[in-house]
């Protein structure tokens, strides 16, 4: 060891004033030891507007387990921009994300992205995982691209358990919409004991549990049941379940923010950053610093993970999930669900 801090020592002082990294991603692009990134190794239609893209990560990635999702970060207008997404491979496969084109960062992935471009990434997340014991009766529920984690947990329990018991209640628009259909059947055809139920609002309407569930699931009492989706099909699911008085395993993408026309905003300044920024009341002070390419930590966007958390100098801020106001000098808060009530400093 020694002898390699050494060597390490005389390397970086013969590339100065580059840093040794700088040199190392020359040769390898994943290479970094400061930021975690990717090499993309494969584009895949997976839906209109759909794509899932191949990673092969850098050294010091650590292997994902089935239902995780990841941090992703690209390069959009010159500005650095993160979002999370639901790793859609299974365990012990190179980590991969099935992303729709319903963002800048998302359209530009699915658009723009091509095999051998580099993106950054953090370690995987989440709790959406497997139930123990593996024998447990399921019932996935997904819409959209909510079948992304739904497929990594599906051929994760089947290449440990075969004869496992799933039952898979995929929703969305078209056939031709849904994310993962023909592997689904690829699957279902291999193992007796996955069945897949497809649901089309095109021609029968929303999905509403609690008319349908009895005869597409009859036996839905008995299994552990999980939901991934849009914001409506998760809000159905639980009230569902709570009145069924049954417990359920949830992943959002999204989280419903108040819509207040009347609220004010105003500024927001990032004390470390030096930057005093137009605030709508609308907008997170996570959104109102990464357009104007500030850096700033985030995770699920959704103020689950604490990842954003920033320090309140001045002012007071409004909860775009509750409504409620803040004002507490020295507090931290959740920029990615807060938006200015007025002026604001931040210790950012």
């Amino acid at each position: 060891m020694p002898k390699a801090n050494t060597l390490t020592r005389l390397a970086s002082a013969l590339t100065y004033p580059l840093r040794l990294d700088d040199f190392l991603a020359v040769i390898d692009p994943r290479h970094s030891s400061r930021q975690l990134r990717a090499v993309v190794t494969k584009v895949t239609p997976a839906a209109p507007g759909v794509a899932t893209l191949t990673l092969r990560p850098g050294r010091g990635w650590l292997p994902h387990m089935a239902g995780q999702w990841m941090r992703v970060g690209v390069d959009v207008g010159g500005v650095r921009q993160w979002r999370p997404f639901t790793i859609s491979s299974p365990e012990g496969e190179a980590p991969s994300i099935t992303v729709g084109a319903a963002g800048d960062v998302s359209t530009k992935l699915v658009n723009d992205t091509r095999p051998g471009d580099v993106v950054f990434i953090d370690q995987p997340e989440g709790d959406f995982l497997l139930p123990a014991p593996l024998t447990t009766p399921l019932l996935l529920v997904a819409g959209g691209t909510g079948a992304t984690p739904m497929y990594a947990l599906i051929s994760t329990l089947l290449a440990r358990l075969p004869d496992a018991d799933v039952v898979l209640l995929q929703a969305s628009r078209t056939p031709q919409d849904a994310i993962f259909a023909a592997e689904f059947a690829a699957l279902a055809s291999r193992h007796e004991g996955l069945k897949v139920i497809h649901w089309h609002s095109r021609e029968s309407g929303r999905l509403k549990l609690a008319a349908s569930i009895d005869t597409l699931v009859p036996d839905w009492r008995d299994r552990a049941a999980y939901v991934c989706g849009p914001t409506s099909l998760i809000a159905d699911a639980e009230a569902f379940w709570s009145d069924a008085g049954l417990p359920l395993t949830v992943e959002r993408f999204t989280i419903p923010r108040i819509v207040d026309p009347d609220a004010v905003g105003g500024t927001v300044t990032f004390a470390r950053a030096g930057q005093t920024l137009d605030a709508p009341g609308a907008s997170s002070l996570l959104e109102v610093g990464e357009r104007a390419g500030i850096e700033l930590p985030s995770g699920c966007r959704m103020g689950i993970c604490r990842t954003c958390l920033k320090t309140l100098k001045d002012g007071q801020v409004r909860d775009l999930v509750t409504g409620s106001l803040t004002g507490e000098p020295g507090e931290h808060i959740r920029t990615c669900v807060s938006a200015a009530a007025g002026d604001v400093t931040l210790d950012a």
